[in-house]
């Protein structure tokens, strides 16, 4: 697994437990720790972007919309399974 696929499944872990967290009403306990943790994604997907863009750009993807972006995922490695067989 290459690094960046690893972050990326890190982010997503951390954003849907960001949403579980919205789901059972604890936003406002968490609000702060989770500001912190967005302001230090989007400083970590900036400073990817200089050198590879396409990392900072599913980092984002997989910080904002965490279901869309395991979706995607999930799809490609089934392509690429399909391939393989």
């Amino acid at each position: 697994m290459a690094w960046t696929d690893a972050l990326v499944d890190f982010v997503e872990k951390t954003a849907l437990l960001r949403e579980t967290i919205k789901r059972r009403g604890d936003e406002e306990h968490y609000a702060a720790r989770m500001n912190r943790i967005a302001q230090k994604l989007d400083a970590l997907a900036a400073a990817l972007e200089e050198h590879d863009p396409a990392a900072a750009a599913a980092v984002r993807s997989a910080w904002g919309r965490p279901v869309r972006s395991l979706a995607f995922r999930n799809a490609a490695h089934r392509a690429g399974k399909d391939e393989d067989s």
